[in-house]
């Protein structure tokens, strides 16, 4: 049996028991160590995203390896490793055409006809969130939603790579290649933000502009990478963005999930610049681009995950860490136990603070 935080209904997480299948072929069973708490799960217990309950949550994770199931060859027992949610197949066309993070992940889930990954007492199943459920003592995952990292980097600063900093930083490496001298802005400094700022300093960007409505938040931004810092409330928020990089940025990224922040990323843009929503909007909202917008040659696309390539990304993210060019000290505001995950979540509500990480004994 393993201890895991379950949602049983919108509103709030149950701490309970549940029991994890044997490994299938390509399965591997992992011992989870640390898990961060994310907006996205956040949307999910507050039911604003729909999910079949009872279901149990968490994606941002890592952990070490216990067993794997006879065909797996990425990992093996021992091996620590990092979850990541966009588990891909490795033979549709997104994977085949190196568009990994848009596989449906078909292969890489049980079907209809197999027992579920996750029981409970009675043999009621419980949903699987994301291909992972990491708020759980241990996750059974599909061999490519994880990949193996170098042990002697610290798990609970390796648990945030799964996500935030896949996110973030991929958006600037991956889905926007940014260009050494290119001004950068971000809007929205949690840890999908931070982590964007963070990969805008390294990869040499000329202006970093962090715009958030927390004076803590911006200042963050600043100790990770921003060379700038505009309050997103401001009035004159657009003309401090011009002001600052003479004529707008070639790349902006909304890393909240809201209309007003969306906007403000397509409104900051100079002439052929490019926006990249990474955030979860809710569902009924649009961005759009103007027609004076279309004609001065302005994009707007989304990057889900930062249209990551996780297997060969995440150890280099692990790399970056350990030769000091990404900070993730700086972005885990603090480590709690599995039974304080409701208490860290309304904390992240606040909006206050960096990344709260589960930390398993």
């Amino acid at each position: 049996m393993a201890k895991a935080a379950i949602l049983e209904e919108v509103g709030g997480l149950t701490i309970g028991e549940v029991e994890l299948a044997d490994p299938g072929p390509h399965e591997v069973l992992i011992d989870t160590k640390a898990c961060g708490l994310c907006h996205s799960d956040l949307h999910f217990i507050e039911g604003s995203y729909p999910h079949p309950l009872p279901a149990i949550p968490g994606h941002e994770a890592a952990g070490v390896v216990r067993a794997v199931g006879s065909e797996v060859k990425t990992v093996k027992p021992g091996d620590h490793v990092v979850s990541c949610l966009s588990a891909f197949c490795g033979h549709c066309e997104f994977c085949v055409t190196g568009r990994m993070a848009l596989c449906m992940g078909a292969d890489t889930r049980r079907d209809q006809t197999q027992a579920p990954r996750i029981t409970r007492s009675g043999g009621e199943t419980v949903n699987q969130m994301l291909n992972l459920s990491a708020f759980c003592e241990q996750m059974l995952i599909h061999e490519h939603a994880c990949v193996a990292i170098d042990k002697d980097m610290p798990l609970d600063r390796a648990a945030v790579i799964g996500c935030a900093v896949t996110t973030g930083a991929g958006a600037i490496f991956n889905a926007c290649s940014v260009v050494p001298g290119e001004a950068v802005a971000v809007v929205g400094c949690g840890g999908v933000g931070l982590a964007a700022i963070n990969a805008a300093k390294i990869t040499g960007a000329g202006k970093v502009i962090a715009i958030d409505p927390l004076p803590e938040k911006r200042e963050l931004a600043q100790t990770l990478g921003a060379t700038h810092a505009v309050d997103a409330m401001a009035d004159d928020a657009v003309e401090q963005v011009m002001k600052i990089t003479g004529g707008g940025v070639h790349h902006a990224i909304e890393a909240v999930g809201r209309q007003a922040s969306a906007d403000l990323a397509v409104k900051i843009l100079r002439r052929g610049g490019t926006a990249t929503i990474l955030g979860m909007m809710p569902l009924d909202c649009k961005v759009g681009l103007g027609a004076m917008d279309l004609l001065s040659g302005k994009k707007l696309q989304g990057a889900i995950m930062g249209m990551n390539h996780f297997p060969v990304d995440l150890p280099r993210l692990v790399d970056f860490y350990m030769r000091g060019l990404l900070d993730l000290d700086t972005i885990i505001a603090e480590r709690i136990p599995l039974e304080k995950i409701n208490e860290g979540f309304e904390k992240l509500k606040g909006g206050h603070s960096a990344r709260s990480v589960v930390v398993f004994d």
